[in-house]
């Protein structure tokens, strides 16, 4: 039996179903989204979302959805559906839907009177091409299968209005048609692995709705171009394969480049293997690299989100090769940045202040999978360099006080860490001075550098400097942060303490070397515990604090300034079950198991076999913002190898 599985019973009814979406995607940027039923709930979904570098680098919605119709004895039983003004959800093809299982593919089984037919979706690795098999299961008469495409050419985050400036032309191609609605975007090419009948009856659809859109209350209407439709007869035990891709292909091929894909897929039969599979979707190729995408439907190659993340996204599930690619891809933009002051094209934000220490973090994390020797000989001088950088201030924003050793930063005007949400042109948290995970980091940098650097001749009195220093802010850093209250100060700027109870001080206490010792990381554990632990991860702010905001809902601006004052983040459980296995040791590996079953329940809500972007803070922690979001999975899968690497028997 499947474990991602769902019958008509929750099929059929769409405030069940419609909450539930699903996602593909094919390492070169391109994906394809929508609800569990096929009806588009956000102007990001899509069954062909593809990056079109030489236009703007951003995604592009090619191919909106396909309209599937089964015909007998000439009556049309249309299996579409699609939500139009008013609430009206036409045609209403979900009804025919019996049963979606997602093992190997989504596969969706319809049933029209005595008709059964299975629908299969798959993406071609590297390459912007989507194919979907058809096949006939069961038939008492004569079936033709009808096809329409709804085409949509624009910006994710725009929205499509019918007008007289598109391109109507449409060109025949073997067993299909190409076509281009616009000026500067690629041609798409449907084509079948049989020669189809293609009708000309070009129309608009006006007034298609998306719903998560309405309740975001951003704009959510558009019109999309259908510039006709195939029909193709098919026979009982017979498939039939459609390709959307900007490339035209050999319709003989079809059919093998489909079996090729399908057999290097890794079911998802287990928790795991839904995360392992979730993992491999954040990777991108390109010619000079390989990168993470922060998350779907709208992320970004993000520097911070990058080095969080890649431990957990290769190294939890035995892909060394990709975190080294990875690495070697975002080491290169940040020792540029360095040296030279430059940007990344490709990555943003390489020029936060805390980046340097989010890369030896995650380097860290490779000498503790690979070993040091192999950590030493691929990282040792980046991790030096990246170290003497910010000691001799020349980090942007990243001051060491060398009297104490503390570093500190200017987030008045602008964010500086990962709380990064903004309204009206400033920060929503104004986290500004010395920041808890900064420090915190830092001590763990110098630490892990002296590590690195052991037995090595020529950086022996490099090396002293930096045990020098760590020592030196060990006293300071408890001074300045740990209150009498048992936690920590989320940042002290001058004589200002912020008391708000924030999960910063989890990143503070799960780092391998820390200031704190063991009785006060348990102090501070016990509080991350009581105010900030939910199933669904960390609270970014306490219940007691001023400001609790536990829902991401409501107009832009209100989901703004909620989204770092109370949703949980489930990444933040990396770093609490580090620190309470290094607190209470094997003794608390049983209760960190057992909080990985509120991650497992999600494997069949929101977007299946992932996890969202954030999570309410209070019950029933319903998930919110991008459907799949790399931090997440990526730190609840390193969560859960550690596990198994403490108890096998787990």
């Amino acid at each position: 039996m499947s474990y991602l599985k769902f019958d008509k019973n929750l099929l059929i009814n769409l405030d069940q179903s419609l909450p539930k979406e699903m996602l593909r995607t094919n390492q070169a940027g391109a994906y394809h989204c929508t609800s569990l039923v096929g009806c588009n709930t956000r102007k990001q979904h899509g069954l062909l979302v593809i990056p079109i570098e030489g236009m703007d680098n951003k995604s592009h919605v090619m191919l909106s959805s396909l309209d599937e119709t089964v015909i007998q004895h000439g009556a049309p039983f249309n299996l579409g559906i699609h939500r139009y003004q008013g609430g009206v959800y036409s045609p209403a093809g979900h009804k025919y839907i019996r049963e979606f299982d997602c093992e190997d593919v989504p596969r969706m089984t319809y049933r029209v009177g005595g008709v059964i037919l299975t629908k299969e979706k798959i993406f071609i690795s590297r390459e912007n091409r989507i194919l979907i098999r058809y096949t006939l299961v069961e038939a008492h008469s004569a079936t033709t299968l009808r096809f329409k495409p709804f085409l949509a050419f624009r910006e994710v985050n725009s929205l499509c209005v019918a007008n007289d400036a598109i391109n109507r032309a449409v060109e025949d191609v073997p067993n299909g048609i190409a076509t281009c609605l616009y000026e500067g975007f690629p041609t798409l090419y449907m084509q079948f692995n049989r020669k189809p009948v293609w009708v000309d009856e070009p129309n608009w659809y006006n007034g298609i709705e998306y719903v998560k859109d309405m309740e975001r209350g951003v704009p959510y209407c558009e019109d999309l171009w259908v510039p006709g439709y195939f029909e193709i007869p098919i026979k009982k035990g017979e498939s039939i394969i459609f390709s959307a891709g900007i490339s035209e292909v050999s319709p003989r091929s079809l059919s093998k480049m489909y079996e090729t894909e399908i057999a290097s897929r890794t079911p998802r039969t287990s928790f795991f293997n839904c995360l392992k599979n979730s993992a491999k979707q954040f990777y991108i190729r390109r010619g000079d690299g390989m990168y993470l995408i922060s998350g779907f439907p709208w992320g970004v190659v993000l520097a911070r989100n990058t080095f969080m993340a890649l431990p957990g996204l290769t190294l939890a599930i035995d892909h060394r090769a990709d975190y080294e690619a990875i690495m070697a891809t975002a080491l290169k933009a940040l020792l540029k940045f360095v040296d030279t002051g430059k940007t990344s094209k490709h990555i943003k934000g390489i020029e936060h202040p805390d980046i340097p220490l989010w890369a030896i973090w995650a380097i860290q994390q490779y000498a503790k999978t690979a070993g040091t020797d192999a950590a030493r000989k691929l990282y040792l001088k980046p991790v030096a360099h990246l170290v003497d950088h910010i000691l001799t201030g020349g980090q942007p924003n990243l001051y060491v006080d060398h009297q104490t050793g503390l570093l500190s930063t200017d987030g008045h005007d602008r964010p500086v860490s990962w709380m990064n949400s903004m309204l009206n042109g400033a920060p929503v948290v104004r986290r500004t001075g010395r920041l808890v995970e900064f420090n915190a980091m830092w001590y763990n940098a110098l630490m892990f550098a002296a590590a690195l650097a052991e037995g090595n001749e020529d950086l022996a009195a490099r090396r002293d400097t930096w045990l020098t220093e760590a020592e030196k802010m060990k006293q300071p850093f408890i001074d300045t942060f740990l209150n009498e209250s048992g936690y920590l100060y989320d940042f002290v700027d001058g004589t200002f303490a912020e008391p708000s109870v924030r999960p910063n001080m989890a990143i503070a206490i799960g780092l391998d070397y820390s200031p704190l010792d063991r009785r006060q990381r348990k102090g501070v554990l016990d509080v991350v515990t009581r105010e900030l632990l939910t199933p669904k991860g960390l609270r970014t702010l306490s219940p007691k604090s001023y400001g609790y905001r536990p829902c991401y809902l409501g107009s832009p601006d209100e989901r703004e300034f909620a989204m770092h004052n109370g949703p949980s983040r489930p990444w933040l459980i990396g770093f609490y079950a580090d620190a309470y296995l290094r607190v209470f040791g094997m003794s608390g590996v049983g209760y960190i198991d057992r909080m990985l079953i509120g991650f497992e329940d999600e494997m069949t809500q929101g977007c299946i076999g992932s996890l969202s972007q954030l999570y309410d803070g209070n019950p029933p922690y319903t998930g919110r913002g991008a459907v799949s979001h790399a931090t997440n999975v990526a730190e609840v899968l390193r969560t859960y190898r550690s596990l198994k690497r403490l108890d096998p028997h787990n």
